[in-house]
């Protein structure tokens, strides 16, 4: 398996460190299969689509908002 290191500021870090029952590299892998996976599935819809670039964008946006929001309530 690859390494890959994040960079998040220091009070997030300390805050971080006070949640020992929480595997962050679980978190962060997750969060980053999911984006993964919206951006593929974006591209595929961009393929057969007639939506513009603008159009894709936007709807990208509002998954990442929306993905963020599941991940807040957690």
């Amino acid at each position: 398996m690859a390494t890959l290191s994040v960079a998040v500021p220091d009070t997030l870090k300390k805050k971080m460190a006070q949640l020992e029952e929480v595997n962050w590299s679980a978190v962060a892998r997750h969060a980053f299969e999911q984006k993964v996976s919206q951006i593929e599935f974006l591209k595929s819809l961009a393929k057969k689509s007639t939506l513009n670039v603008k159009d894709s964008e936007e709807i990208s946006t509002k998954m990442s908002k929306g993905m963020a929001k599941k991940f807040m309530e957690m």
